[in-house]
């Protein structure tokens, strides 16, 4: 690791007097999406004046999760920090480190909430974990009460299948033997922070809060740890009222996720997510020319044109049977 890489993170933690739930709050996972960050400053500012008060339980807040990242102000610094989420016997990159001491932290804690935004224009959206299964791909027992909270931050609109469709996706780049980083053909390489939390007995929500420069997504963020925090019981109700539940919330379930394989494949136009497209709709072009095409009725979910070759250039998604 370079000598100019970060050699610590920081957490700042607020414990209650009185025992309680134990909720961790991630901004800048990936260092160019910093709403969260903006929002958690916000909320120590209060905390510390006392305009806030925490009633119970503990609370922990990183309002920069991947501190070389942030500093070059670019989604990664060495790897994505958000996939492959797991503590490293030999860390090989900077991301790795921070793994090993970010998985225990995450371990210590009950509910976690990680604060993102994303590169083209679209509303916010919270990404929701499975049903409870015992199945091998996620498996999980805390359903309902990850539901609950979806329902209290704000947004309209859910995704879910985040890690079926990653699965799908490393198996194709498996099978197509091109030549990727071992990363990105790991088949844990779609377990990100609230996928690992999974494993380890917690629930949690990542939060899309809006587009990166978007000047309403940091209190987008704002708002859902106010409203985490009074779900939890954390705060007194008449410092900050727990909004009721968002009715007719769409579910759009994601079926897979396809990657950019060259620097001059491109786009069509200008997607944002959940633009709808129609089976057989040109997407984009491969570098050779090649159409890439819609594989059914449904929604373009992150499109990124500056992905870089052999990751995620765009996901596709469907409407899902699933209800809140």
């Amino acid at each position: 690791m370079s000598n100019d890489f970060p050699t610590t993170l920081q957490r700042h933690q607020y414990a209650a007097f009185e025992a309680g739930p134990r909720l961790l709050v991630l901004g800048a996972v990936h260092g160019n999406e910093t709403c969260g960050t903006q929002a958690i400053a916000q909320l120590q500012r209060e905390l510390d004046s006392g305009a806030l008060r925490l009633r119970r339980g503990l609370l922990t807040l990183m309002p920069v999760t991947n501190p070389l990242a942030y500093r070059k102000q670019q989604r990664q610094g060495e790897r994505n920090l958000n996939r492959n989420m797991r503590v490293n016997a030999a860390p090989a990159n900077f991301e790795d480190h921070i793994c090993n001491v970010l998985c225990p932290w995450i371990d210590e804690h009950e509910v976690l909430l990680d604060l993102h935004s994303f590169h083209t224009g679209g509303v916010p959206f919270a990404m929701l974990g499975p049903e409870d299964n015992q199945g091998e791909v996620e498996p999980f027992a805390h359903a309902v009460a990850e539901a609950r909270m979806v329902a209290h931050l704000g947004c309209k609109r859910v995704v879910e299948g985040w890690m079926s469709a990653y699965v799908r996706g490393v198996e194709r780049r498996r099978q197509q033997g091109r030549a990727v980083s071992p990363d990105l053909l790991d088949r844990q390489y779609g377990v990100g922070t609230t996928e690992y939390a999974r494993t380890r007995g917690l629930y949690g929500v990542t939060l899309e809060c809006g587009q990166h420069d978007d000047p309403r997504a940091p209190q987008v963020a704002y708002q859902a740890i106010r409203q985490t925090l009074a779900l939890l019981g954390m705060i007194d109700a008449q410092t900050a009222a727990l909004a009721p539940p968002v009715e007719g919330i769409e579910i759009i379930r994601l079926v897979d996720v396809i990657d950019m394989e060259h620097a001059a494949d491109s786009f069509t136009r200008e997607w944002a997510s959940f633009d709808r497209v129609r089976q057989g709709e040109v997407i984009g072009h491969r570098h050779g020319g090649t159409a890439v095409t819609a594989p059914g009725d449904g929604y373009i979910v992150f499109p990124n044109p500056l992905a870089l070759p052999g990751n995620e250039w765009f996901y596709f998604g469907v409407d899902s049977e699933r209800r809140l």
